[in-house]
């Protein structure tokens, strides 16, 4: 029989699946962070049972699978001390005339536009171990950022 008489399955036209793709690096979190996930795996856990076969359920399962992966992997950072710019502060800075305040944080945390970056962002990177009133180079300039001040929320 001929290719163009048989029937193709329903299957045939539906995108791939793949798997939610993981950041590179290390799973660093904080405290706030190792929550998110908790509550994110808790909630899927609920949900999937609830969902009739389907691509609903395929979904939730395929996010269920992304959470759990995140939990096993979660390795809580140290807490900051506040002397230099590190992963969980709170850091003011001043870049092109502006000032800003940005909270690094986790992967799966960050919130630019809530004011948290991930600490594999390229601004994160270029700040830490920075102590204030130091000036970084960044995005091709040099002394492009100037670090105001740093926090830590206790």
């Amino acid at each position: 029989m001929s290719v163009a008489f048989r029937r193709e399955s329903d299957e045939e036209h539906l995108e791939p699946k793949f798997e939610i793709p993981l950041p590179p690096g290390p799973n660093l979190v904080t405290t706030r962070g190792l929550e998110i996930i908790h509550t994110k795996v808790r909630d899927l856990e609920a949900l999937v049972p609830t969902l009739s076969e389907g691509q609903q359920r395929d979904l939730a399962k395929r996010e269920l699978r992304y959470w759990h992966t995140r939990q096993a992997t979660a390795q809580l950072a140290p807490e900051p001390k506040g002397e230099v710019v590190e992963f969980g502060c709170t850091v003011t800075f001043r870049m092109n005339g502006k000032q800003q305040r940005l909270t690094i944080v986790g992967d799966d945390e960050a919130d630019p536009a809530g004011g948290l970056i991930s600490f594999s962002a390229p601004l994160a990177r270029a700040m830490m171990q920075a102590e204030p009133e130091e000036l970084l180079p960044f995005g091709g300039k040099a002394d492009a950022i100037e670090i105001v001040a740093i926090e830590v929320d206790r």
